[in-house]
């Protein structure tokens, strides 16, 4: 007991020491900070502006003492460092300004450790601190510009996200990238220390991570990614850095191209750094570089061709590692697992690594950690499919309780199974789907009916619940039960009670909602191909939607109705509607796949849309038909030898094309010949095994992308589908659901500009001249910038050039038709004409890095666009032009003087009160600064009236 008390005295005393020191060392710091306290002659406030280095030098002791004595006092040392903290960075600004190389590096390392410890509290002044430590890193002296890189990386890390942008702006001014690179290039000797190398590029990475619109600056710049690659091949210490480098870069898809085209090098050293041999920090880096380089289907092919073996295996070996360790595992190793399973994803893109993962054995890797077999050494034999498939059985057996998943609060983990079952039962290999049919249905033998009943019982309910009851988390377990409907569909013991259970009224229900935007389920409530902060730190992707779409109720809902379509015998109208609004609405290939999929058993095949005008009515021109189709009867069709040379290239005679040109539907993947076939014969003899009507049918579809017909002409479209390798519209003549990932076949004519469609060529677009710059054509002497062009197509695809062509008039004959815009403009609307798409200029950090001058020159064709578009009755290309503009001008005010003013000159007065109201805000600083002086009165009342508007509605809204 006494001893007790004796410890209790000396732990108070201890404390009350312990205080009194803290107290003593913070009055030592404030009596340091007032001697470079100083009353300015024009300010009443008093400011810390000292240059006696000594004082500063006593600052700086001060400070680093009283902050060394946190420990074991933090609540009272926060509190007495807030008392100070204002005058404490006050100095810390001041000093740093000075750029004593004495006493600066002292004086970042203190910003690091105020930092550090008092991240919350130092927000409000770490602006303060960015431009003077910025302003160090030009300094000749590199532990100096060291010490500072490390301080402002302390900072961005710590910074808040809403404080994002205002520092950017500062980073920018400071030009702070720009020094970094210096830095990095300017290496004495030709090595940097590798601590001093470590902390540049620990800066630059946060630097890149942040803010998108840096990247520009350093993938642009060969000299410093040359120096990266050196660094990555000949400097092992410095691996893991620059990979972390590399990895931000890849943020922004025109840097992971880049990346990619120089793959010998940089690939290979990133596979290699996966591998087992080196240390975790390196393995998890290089993955996570991997991951940024996949992030599309057309960087993973390239990665994929270059280096398919490595990668796969060294995929294997970081989801194996678990499995050959033992004992508890280290935070890092499971870092290295879940990004090695990430980078595993790739598997959803087409590539040669497909077949090396199934050498690699990742059937027996995934059904170890699917069982959390973590601890199991690997096995001397590998398991039989036999084998796997009684251990996956385990698996399945919670898949079976579906109908019980709304007694589940692991919703997320439950539709992955879910998913897991319904991907193999519906998977392209025969013996993956018929041994999870059989496994499946020994799990479901002795209580199935039961569970189907209840499952039905819920999804009745559900689509009979008002949509303002059917809540989130509703929506979530009906998609599961979903899942589970279809795999009880996919087992034939199963079907008779689904068919017989009103699923299909069901279903219609959810699809009309979810078309309705009554409810929604978006993908990003289960896992994803990228995690949330590629997506919101990520430039210069063009964003795509998954093949199943970002509304998995949506997809579910018509998968099952794909199964049970074929059953339905009313309400046929019903459900034609809502798949033609699916095919009309839904941008997303699954969904429109299915929706195609349930019209196939109403007579209509293929992909009939209301945005898509396609090119029926062409079939029944006959002036500008050039070929002639004989059935053996005498009877025949006229046609157009260009768009069957893109879109059914086997309707032409084989031995008029290059040996090389491959008869495909894959309309936007065509073997185009590289040099001009001769021209080809009018008329062609047809085979007496081809059918009028079915020929007929199929041009319809060839030209119009769907056709319509009744059972027995189904039947002879089917061979003759085949024949003319016609791929998708055989699979949906034989009424069978497509394969998960099949792309919708494109309308994309763009093919016919090239060599191939040359020779078909009956008309001349002709641009303005805007420059006196050499023009040389491949295919004629023509020396103006021009196109050859098709006059089917351009007809189809303007209203205007069709009055022009069938007007009678002189002009209807003409072999060159003018087009008042520049070449810029011109190539894309040509473009246009014949993809039915307007190209984006750039964006992302290209767009961030032009200058006005630069931005003018992309942002000018579609203000010619809008212009043109008035005249040529295109509304499509106004529309789109007009929100391009739109969005231009958002991101760049100053950008709205130099448009108002191409508007006024076209005469676009909507366009020039778009461009005013996006002046209005910095229309006082316009006017100070004399930029309106060039405007005329017109233009400068329609900014002043903006203007105007904006102050009236923000005290409208104040008040």
């Amino acid at each position: 007991m006494g001893s007790s008390k004796r410890r209790a005295a000396d732990n108070s005393t201890g404390s009350s020491s312990s205080g009194g020191h803290l107290q003593t060392l913070h009055q030592r710091l404030k009596h340091a900070l007032s001697l470079g306290t100083t009353r300015l002659c024009d300010d009443k406030e008093r400011r810390w502006q000292c240059s006696d280095i000594e004082i500063q030098r006593h600052v700086l002791r001060s400070l680093a003492a009283f902050l060394d004595s946190a420990s074991g006092n933090a609540s009272n040392h926060r509190l007495l460092l807030k008392d100070s903290l204002s005058d404490i960075v006050e100095a810390l600004v001041w000093i740093l300004h000075c750029k004593s190389e004495a006493i600066v590096g002292i004086a970042a390392n203190l910003v690091v450790k105020l930092v550090c410890s008092n991240s919350s509290m130092m927000q409000l002044y770490l602006t303060d601190l960015i431009n003077p430590l910025s302003s160090l890193l030009s300094s000749n002296n590199l532990e100096v510009a060291t010490s500072c890189a490390t301080a402002l990386n302390m900072i961005f890390s710590n910074l808040s996200v809403k404080r994002e942008k205002e520092v950017w702006e500062i980073v920018k001014e400071a030009k702070t990238v720009i020094h970094i690179i210096r830095i990095i290039r300017e290496l004495p000797g030709g090595t940097l220390p590798t601590e001093n190398f470590q902390e540049m590029a620990s800066l630059l990475y946060t630097i890149l991570w942040r803010w998108p619109p840096s990247r520009y600056t350093v993938w642009n710049d060969a000299i410093l990614m040359k120096i990266l690659e050196d660094c990555i091949k000949y400097n092992v210490s410095t691996k893991a850095a620059v990979l972390k480098l590399y990895s931000a870069l890849a943020l922004c898809n025109k840097a992971a191209k880049k990346l990619l085209e120089n793959g010998e090098t940089i690939i290979a050293m990133m596979v290699y750094s996966m591998g087992g041999s080196e240390p975790l920090s390196v393995r998890i880096e290089g993955f996570r570089l991997a991951w940024h380089l996949a992030a599309d289907e057309q960087c993973c092919i390239k990665m994929s061709s270059l280096c398919s073996g490595p990668l796969t295996k060294a995929i294997i070996g970081g989801m194996r590692s678990l499995s050959l360790g033992s004992g508890k595992v280290a935070n890092d190793q499971m870092s290295l697992l879940a990004e090695a399973c990430r980078l595993a994803l790739i598997t959803r893109w087409p590539g040669e690594h497909h077949k090396c993962f199934w050498e690699q054995g990742i059937d027996k890797v995934l059904l170890d950690l699917l069982l959390e077999n973590f601890d199991k050494q690997a096995s001397a034999h590998p398991f039989s499919p036999e084998e796997q498939m009684s251990i996956a059985k385990e698996g399945l057996e919670a898949i079976s309780k579906g109908c019980q998943i709304c007694e589940n609060d692991d919703t997320a983990r439950s539709e992955s199974s879910s998913r897991a079952v319904f991907m193999m039962m519906h998977s392209s290999g025969t013996y993956i789907a018929s041994k999870v049919r059989a496994i499946l249905s020994g799990v479901l033998e002795s209580k199935g009916d039961e569970y189907l009943k209840r499952l039905l019982h819920l999804l009745e309910y559900a689509s009979s619940s008002s949509p303002n009851n059917f809540g989130t988390p509703n929506i979530h377990k009906t998609v599961i039960e979903l899942i589970g409907l279809t795999c009880f569909y996919g087992l034939p013991q199963y079907k008779k009670n689904v068919i017989g259970g009103d699923g299909l009224k069901t279903l219609v229900t959810f699809v009309t909602r979810c078309l309705r935007n009554q409810v929604c389920i978006r993908r990003s409530f289960f896992p994803h191909l990228h995690d949330n902060v590629f997506n919101e730190r990520a430039c210069c992707w063009m964003t795509t939607e998954e093949w199943e779409g970002n509304d998995d109720l949506l997809f579910y809902s018509l998968w099952g109705l794909a199964e049970l379509v074929q059953h339905s015998s009313d309400n046929v109208s019903h459900l034609v509607t809502m798949a033609q609004d699916v095919l009309d609405n839904v941008s997303a290939p699954g969904p429109t796949w299915l929706a195609a999929h349930i019209l196939n058993y109403f007579g209509v095949y293929g992909f009939p849309n209301k945005h898509e005008k396609g090119f029926l009515g062409a079939l029944e021109d006959k002036e500008h038909t050039d070929l002639q189709l004989f059935f053996t009867n005498g009877d025949s069709l006229s046609a157009h030898k260009i768009i069957l040379a893109v879109r059914c290239p086997s309707l032409l005679p084989p031995e008029q094309l290059p040996h090389h040109t491959q008869a495909t539907d894959n309309f936007s993947e065509r073997d185009i010949p590289k040099k001009l076939c001769p021209m080809l014969q009018k008329e062609v003899c047809l085979s007496a095994n081809v059918d009028q009507q079915a020929l007929l049918k199929l041009l319809d579809y060839v030209y119009s992308g769907y056709l319509e017909a009744g059972e027995e002409l189904a039947r002879k479209l089917k061979t003759l589908a085949k024949s003319c390798n016609l791929q998708p519209l055989f699979l949906m003549l034989c009424r069978k659901i497509p394969k998960w990932g099949t792309p919708i076949p494109s309308s994309d004519l763009t093919d016919a500009l090239g060599p191939a469609g040359v020779q078909f060529a009956d008309v001349i677009l002709e641009a303005k001249e805007t420059e006196q710059t050499p023009w040389t054509c491949s295919f004629c002497s023509l020396l103006v910038p021009h196109m050859h062009a098709h006059k089917i197509i351009l007809q189809s695809s303007c209203n205007y050039l069709r009055a022009l062509f069938q007007s009678g008039m002189q002009e209807s004959q003409l072999q060159t038709i003018k087009v008042p815009v520049s070449w810029e403009a011109f190539i894309k609307l040509v473009r246009f004409f014949y993809g039915s798409k307007l190209s984006y200029p750039p964006f992302g950090c290209l767009w961030d890095n032009m200058d006005t001058k630069q931005r003018l020159y992309e942002l000018k064709p579609y203000v010619e666009l809008y212009w043109l578009a008035e005249f040529w009755i295109l509304e499509d290309v106004q529309e789109a032009c007009f929100r391009i503009i739109g969005a231009c001008l958002d991101s760049d005010r100053q950008l709205a003087v130099e448009v108002i003013k191409l508007a006024s000159g076209f005469s676009l007065w909507k366009l020039a009160e778009v461009a005013a109201d996006y002046m209005a805000p910095i229309y006082p600083k316009l006017r100070d600064s004399s930029e309106l002086e060039e405007l005329d009165e017109l233009l400068i009342d329609l900014i002043r009236d903006a203007s105007v508007r904006l102050s009236q509605e923000r005290g409208h809204l104040s008040g």
